[in-house]
C-alpha cells in the first residue's frame, strides 16, 4: 500500500491511530515531542503517559465506560489491551501501572515495521497528506497558535491532578481495606484503602480546605473554568460542607469494622502500581500549595504522616469548538485530509481519547486506503456509547464542553415505564441499565457485520 499518513501526538488519541493504521498497511510517520520536550504535566520519556489518574473506571458492562470497554475490544484496541496485561487490583475498574504500561506501548511502537518515529516538537500540520492532530489538552508552542487560528480552538478548561502517597506511611490503626458494597475484583480481594472521618474531623478538614493557600495562576491563566468531571476538591468544597460527602467523600457502601457501622465520611486510596506501594487519593484532584497539602490531607486520622509521593497539580486543558469544527468522522469541515483526535477533539477520558484516535484511524483508512472501493463514513449507532459521544461532539450546540461517556447520551429504550416504590425504582434503573448495554451491543455488533 503506497498510502502515508501523519500522527502528531504519542498520547492516547495518537498511539491508538498509529496502530490502527499501521496494522492496515499504511505507512505512519508519529511525530512526538518526546523525549526532546515534555510538557509542564508530564514526567516520562515514554508515550500514552497516564498524567491525571492511572484508573480506566469500571469495567462493568452495565456501566457506561463498561460498556465503552466492551465496544473498543471489538473494534479491537491495543491500547486497551496493553492496558489489561498491566492491570493493578482496583475492585470492579480497570486501573495500570502506568509506567509498564507506557513503556509497553512505546516499545511496540517503535518496533513497528509500518511506524516510523520522528521526535520534535511540530510547529505546524501538514496540508498536503492525510494527518491526525491528537498533540492532546496541553498541546504547545505554534502548533497551538496553529490551530486555534485555523480551527478556533482557543476553548479550555482546567484539569486538576490528584496527589499519591506510599502505602507504608497510611495509618492502619485508621484505615481499612474494602471496597464499597463487597464488590470485589475477579481475584475476590478489596482493592481500596479506606480512610474514615468522624463528623468533627469531617467538618475541621472541610473548614481547613477553605482556607488553604492555592498553588498562583500565570496572568494567562486567571479565567479558570473547570470540568466538572476534575472539580478539585477544594473547589467542592466551597460549593457546600456537605457536598464532599455526597461526592468523593461518600461513605454509602462501607462499614467500618472498627465501629461496625458507616463513618460519617470516607477517603478511599487506590493502588497506583502493580507492587502496591503507591496509592491515590481518588477524586482529591487540587491546586492547592504542596506544604498545604501536606498540612490539610494530613488532617485525614489515616494520612497524618503520610509520605506524598506526588503533590496535585493543576493544568490547562485545550479543545476545539467541535460542532463547528468536526465532522461525524473526525476529520475536519476547513480540511477534510485533516483529522483531530483525542481531548483536543472535545472528547474527556482516558479511554474515550483512545475510542477517538480509533475511530478517526478507521475513517481515514476509509476514505484514503482501500483501493477501488467508494469511501463510506463509519459511524456508529446513536445506541452505542461511541455512536453517541461521536453524535453528541459534532452537534451544533452553544454552549459546548467536553464529554465523557456516560448513559445519559443514549437515547432511551421504547416502553420504559418509571416505578413508584423505592425498591422497584433501584430494581428499574439496574434492569435499565442492563437493557442499554445489552441494546447497545446487539446494534454494534449488526454495525459491524454490515460495514467491516
Amino acid at each position: 500500500m503506497n498510502i502515508r499518513a501523519t500522527i502528531i501526538g504519542a498520547g492516547l488519541a495518537g498511539a491508538e491511530a498509529s496502530y490502527q493504521l499501521a496494522k492496515r498497511g499504511v505507512k505512519v510517520t508519529l511525530i512526538d515531542a518526546k523525549p526532546k520536550q515534555r510538557s509542564p504535566a508530564h514526567h516520562s520519556d515514554n508515550f500514552c503517559e497516564l498524567v491525571c489518574s492511572n484508573s480506566l473506571k469500571s469495567l462493568d458492562i452495565c456501566t457506561a465506560h463498561g460498556l465503552l470497554k466492551a465496544e473498543l475490544e471489538m473494534l479491537d484496541s491495543f491500547i486497551l489491551a496493553t492496558a489489561k496485561k498491566h492491570a493493578v487490583p482496583a475492585g470492579s475498574a480497570l486501573a495500570v501501572d502506568r509506567e509498564a504500561f507506557s513503556k509497553e506501548i512505546t516499545e511496540l511502537l517503535y518496533n513497528h515495521p509500518n511506524i516510523e518515529i520522528v521526535n520534535e516538537l511540530v510547529e505546524e500540520f501538514p496540508l498536503d497528506v492525510p494527518c491526525i492532530i491528537a498533540t492532546g489538552p496541553l498541546t504547545m508552542g505554534n502548533l497551538a497558535n496553529k490551530i486555534k487560528e485555523e480551527f478556533a480552538g482557543n476553548l479550555y478548561f482546567y484539569d486538576a491532578v490528584a496527589p499519591i502517597v506510599s502505602r507504608e506511611s497510611i495509618d492502619f490503626d485508621s484505615a481499612f481495606v474494602a471496597d464499597r458494597y463487597g464488590k470485589s475484583g475477579d481475584d475476590g480481594d478489596p482493592a481500596y484503602i479506606n480512610c474514615p472521618m468522624e463528623k468533627d474531623e469531617y467538618l475541621h478538614f472541610v473548614s481547613e480546605l477553605l482556607k488553604a493557600e492555592k498553588a498562583p495562576l500565570h496572568e494567562f491563566e486567571k479565567d479558570i473554568k473547570v470540568f466538572e468531571g476534575c472539580m478539585p476538591v477544594e473547589v467542592l468544597a466551597s460549593r457546600g460542607v456537605d457536598t464532599l460527602r455526597f461526592g468523593p467523600l461518600k461513605p454509602v457502601g462501607l462499614v467500618c469494622p472498627k465501629t461496625d457501622r458507616r463513618p460519617y465520611a470516607v477517603v478511599q486510596l487506590r493502588q497506583e502500581n502493580a507492587s502496591a506501594t503507591m496509592y491515590n487519593l481518588v477524586g482529591f484532584q487540587t491546586n492547592l500549595k504542596f506544604n498545604e497539602q501536606k498540612r490539610v490531607f494530613g488532617l485525614i486520622p489515616a494520612l497524618k504522616e503520610a509520605e506524598f509521593l506526588r503533590y496535585g497539580v493543576m493544568h490547562r486543558n485545550t479543545f476545539v469548538n467541535a460542532p463547528e469544527v468536526l465532522n461525524c468522522d473526525f476529520s475536519t469541515k476547513k480540511y477534510p485530509n485533516i483529522y483531530i483526535a483525542g481531548q483536543l477533539s472535545g472528547v474527556e477520558g482516558y479511554l474515550e481519547s483512545v475510542a477517538s484516535g480509533l475511530l478517526s484511524a478507521i475513517s481515514l483508512f476509509n476514505k484514503f486506503g482501500r483501493q477501488n472501493v467508494v469511501p463510506t463514513i463509519f459511524s456508529l449507532p446513536p445506541t452505542t456509547i461511541l455512536g453517541a459521544l461521536t453524535a453528541y461532539i459534532t452537534t451544533p450546540n452553544q454552549n459546548f464542553q467536553p464529554m465523557n461517556a456516560n448513559f445519559g447520551l443514549l437515547p432511551p429504550l421504547l416502553n420504559s415505564e418509571k416505578p413508584k416504590t423505592k425498591l422497584k425504582k433501584l430494581e428499574h434503573k439496574n434492569l435499565k441499565k442492563q437493557q442499554l448495554s445489552d441494546r447497545a451491543i446487539d446494534d454494534f455488533k449488526k454495525h459491524l457485520n454490515n460495514s467491516l
